[in-house]
């Protein structure tokens, strides 16, 4: 009777383990068991059959903001600069780049994201962090996305004035009658090029920053959505800034650097100056 008693003790503290993770049989392999429930969840990249080539296109969740990304190697998450800076005591952005443990990548287009991933540092210039020139940063992750495709940056040329393109990302405007999901903008061409951005008119809603601008009809980045003029209408074209990455290929090349093992302290400084 008392192996009985005992059986049935042991019996109902594991089924009751996963809400209490607090019954204390005196046993090891119990203990075991209960440390095991407390682990957090791990989520892996589904088989490259269910994920699409637009899963590449990622949220990027910080402190203060949700922003869009791109995964552009299976490591490596383009975004912008201003979603990964702190902020000051007014809202105002600084130029300290968050931690790695700040910020979250999630996987998944839909409502529900079916995955994260973290990320072990921040590699941006040390500009454009409220917009415009050099709001731009490459997120290292904590591991590789084996098995989920990637979209390539286009650093070998510049954007031209004329050619067609459109943003994608998870932003949602204040009149929109959705949940925040993956979408893909209104663009149209570019309407000029300067030093270091491109001038569209786009449609644009508030954490759509950070996502790619798309060369039609590829999977090429041309550039990273920073600012636009926004009336709370997705459907309403406006004027829009994005960031060209090619004139900054030496935060590409760094954070390549780091994710392959290089320590920080021995890449190369980053500067404001564009990449010739």
């Amino acid at each position: 009777m008392t192996i009985h008693a005992t059986h049935r003790t042991a019996t109902a503290c594991i089924g009751l383990a996963i809400a209490l993770a607090g019954c204390s049989l005196g046993q090891a392999s119990f203990v075991a068991a209960a440390r095991e429930v407390e682990k957090p969840p791990r989520f892996f990249p589904p088989p490259l059959a269910i994920a699409s080539p637009e899963d590449a296109i990622v949220r990027v969740i910080g402190r203060h903001v949700t922003c869009s990304g791109t995964l552009i190697e299976d490591d490596l998450v383009l975004t912008a600069h201003h979603c990964v800076v702190e902020r000051g005591k007014s809202g105002e952005f600084t130029r300290r780049p968050l931690s790695g443990k700040d910020i979250r990548i999630e996987l998944g287009g839909d409502y529900l994201a079916w995955g994260y991933v973290g990320v072990s540092r921040v590699v941006a210039p040390p500009c454009g962090e409220s917009g415009g020139a050099g709001d731009l940063a490459v997120l290292v992750l904590e591991r590789k996305l084996v098995g989920l495709g990637t979209m390539t940056a286009r650093l070998d040329g510049p954007p031209k004035a004329g050619e067609p393109v459109y943003p994608v990302g998870f932003g949602r405007c204040a009149l929109s009658d959705d949940g925040i999901h993956r979408a893909a903008r209104t663009g149209g061409e570019i309407a000029s090029v300067s030093d270091s951005t491109i001038g569209l008119e786009a449609s644009i809603c508030p954490g759509d920053s950070g996502g790619p601008l798309l060369a039609s009809g590829s999977r090429e980045v041309v550039g990273v959505v920073s600012q636009s003029a926004m009336d709370g209408d997705e459907h309403t074209r406006a004027a829009s800034i994005a960031t060209r990455i090619d004139r900054y290929r030496r935060v590409f090349s760094n954070a390549r650097l780091i994710a392959d093992g290089m320590s920080p302290s021995e890449v190369p400084p980053l500067t404001c100056e564009h990449d010739s």
